[in-house]
């Protein structure tokens, strides 16, 4: 199926009732579940740790390239927040560890000057953010989840997750960070997603409202 057949999928068919017993917490039309579905396009990447990095490029006072260890290094934090996918499940109190950017650019003294970020990953992914979100505390650059460092299907060695946006910003595979002064959009804004993704006021396609299947995340492999 292609990328456009796909999104076209998505906009079609009923959303589900929304469930009264999570209160504000649920967003509109979402469906909690308590497993942890695996959606991607491509192949999982394989990677040697030793080679793999993270490059920050664009609008900076000194670009970087940074390995694994590098990310290890530097301060961790600990997040614990709610996800909600486009494609209509939520799940509650996932727990992530990792760096925070402004941590990040405080410890090496780089200054961003460009208000927007084109976040790349392989498999050709690219979503675009406001700083802003990036910096924000409930954001993070992965590199643990539950405990353990992430699997291969969930993003290892690096993913975003950005708390209070839909799940297609918080990008797997992250492999560079690009700062710029225009807010140029990615893979799936480019193909009828919403470019703000917020969740509670179901931000999930530009244009007109459309429905996504209410089973479409039940089609998916899980842990």
């Amino acid at each position: 199926m292609s990328t456009q057949d796909k999104a076209l999928r998505l906009k079609k068919a009923r959303s589900p009732a929304g469930d009264p017993r999570h209160g504000e917490r649920l967003p509109p039309g979402q469906v909690l579940t308590e497993r942890f579905p695996i959606l991607h396009e491509g192949e999982v990447p394989q990677y040697d740790r030793a080679t793999w990095r993270l490059r920050l490029s664009g609008l900076l006072s000194s670009a970087l390239e940074l390995s694994l260890d590098d990310l290890l290094a530097l301060p961790q934090r600990e997040l614990v927040c709610d996800i909600h996918c486009v494609t209509r499940w939520s799940k509650f109190d996932t727990a992530w560890r990792g760096v925070h950017l402004s941590d990040l650019l405080e410890h090496y003294g780089v200054e961003p000057s460009g208000q927007f970020v084109m976040a790349h990953a392989d498999q050709g992914y690219e979503t675009n953010l406001p700083l802003q979100d990036l910096l924000r505390p409930d954001s993070l650059l992965v590199t643990h989840y539950a405990g353990e460092p992430l699997t291969p299907v969930h993003g290892w060695p690096l993913r975003l997750v950005i708390a209070g946006r839909y799940f297609w910003k918080s990008a797997k595979w992250l492999r560079q960070l690009e700062f710029s002064d225009i807010d140029r959009p990615g893979f799936w804004e480019r193909n009828g997603f919403h470019n703000e993704a917020d969740p509670f006021r179901e931000e999930r396609f530009s244009g007109r409202a459309l429905d996504i299947p209410e089973d479409e995340w039940e089609r998916k492999a899980f842990d």
